[in-house]
């Protein structure tokens, strides 16, 4: 069985807390990612903003994504995340355990990169892909 570290997507772009929304939009577009993770000053990871939030946080409550600091919508919480050494199945099962389509991977407390529903797409076998998706889908 891979590793997270084997089939997770490296160099992971990530957002601070004092960046505005635009600013973390325009980089997702410009990277084609649905999410960033919201790291310290010493890379630690302390949330994740994805595309849905900027959505339903931002543009529906009537925010100014120019205007609006990442803070300002992402609470300060301890994220769910996978070890870099820990199996995909570990990361399928907290995938599907906390009904997201995106987590991190960590080596120690630094972020190292991101496994998304992509990513077990295209390495996994196409039950495994099933199953998570419906898992997630299944989610309130």
């Amino acid at each position: 069985m891979p590793t997270a570290r084997e089939i997770m997507t490296p160099n992971v772009e990530f957002t601070r807390r004092d960046e505005t929304v635009q600013v973390a939009a325009q980089r997702m577009r410009e990277k084609d990612i649905g999410a960033l993770p919201v790291c310290n000053a010493d890379q630690r990871i302390d949330g994740v903003i994805t595309d849905r939030d900027i959505a339903i946080l931002v543009a529906a409550a009537g925010l100014d994504p120019a205007k609006t600091r990442i803070g300002d919508v992402v609470e300060e919480r301890e994220v769910v995340t996978i070890g870099a050494d820990d199996s995909v199945d570990e990361a399928l099962q907290t995938m599907k355990q906390h009904s997201v389509r995106r987590v991190p991977v960590v080596d120690g407390h630094q972020i190292i990169g991101m496994i998304s529903q992509g990513d077990i797409a295209t390495t996994m076998p196409e039950s495994k892909t099933g199953e998570l998706v419906e898992a997630i889908s299944e989610a309130p």
